[in-house]
């Protein structure tokens, strides 16, 4: 479903970062980690075509993703990648809900308020369906950007540092519920992170060495 090859990429004046080939099927789990300077956020950006290597290729179902047009990137990756960012990006402005149906319009699809609903009964949020982000927990943001990762059912979902900042038994819960939803979606599940705390539960890895 996803395959890299031979992707390097150069900050500006910066070494050239490698990065080893990633391939991963419907329902596969996935853990990147390495130490802070290792270009763990990097490779997630390369492989959600947030940023375009140097080199190589990211195929997703054999669509080269660097080479959609731009005007079409973004809604290619509403479609098909999910992204849980380390620190949360949402409109102010907008409740749950309505964060939720942006993610669904961005991505060129109708509004389904019935999945909304159900999503959110799955990452138990439907009773803060009406609040706003900034009124929201540390732990319901995460949730809330769960949900917004899943609802167009992505084929590929990342997940940037999701734990680094929670103590072990919400550690574990989050865990679990990206592996749920993941599992609900068939999405293959890659999560980025230096938190050695998961690589009992998803015993394929791949480690990254620190670019100095």
């Amino acid at each position: 479903m996803i395959h890299s090859t031979r992707l390097s990429y150069q900050y500006p004046e910066g070494q050239v970062m490698t990065f080893p080939d990633i391939h991963g099927e419907s329902n596969d789990r996935l853990l990147i980690l390495g130490e802070s300077g290792s270009g763990k956020t990097t490779l997630l950006q390369l492989l959600s075509g947030l940023r375009r290597p140097r080199s190589g290729q990211v195929l997703i179902h054999g669509t080269d993703l660097n080479q959609v047009p731009a005007s079409n990137r973004d809604q290619f990756r509403g479609k098909h990648i999910g992204i849980v960012f380390q620190t949360p990006h949402f409109l102010q402005a907008l409740n749950v809900e309505e964060n939720i149906i942006l993610a669904q319009r961005l991505a060129g699809q109708s509004v389904d308020r019935a999945a909304i609903h159900e999503l959110l009964e799955q990452v138990g949020l439907m009773h803060r369906i009406l609040a706003y982000p900034r009124h929201c927990s540390q732990g319901e943001q995460q949730r809330l950007s769960l949900a917004r990762a899943l609802i167009n059912k992505p084929d590929l979902l990342l997940a940037d540092e999701p734990t680094s900042a929670l103590d072990d038994r919400h550690c574990q819960d989050v865990v679990s519920l990206l592996e749920a939803q993941a599992a609900a979606c068939h999405s293959t599940l890659i999560i980025v992170t230096h938190d050695q705390r998961i690589k009992d539960r998803i015993p394929h890895a791949i480690t990254l060495d620190r670019h100095v």
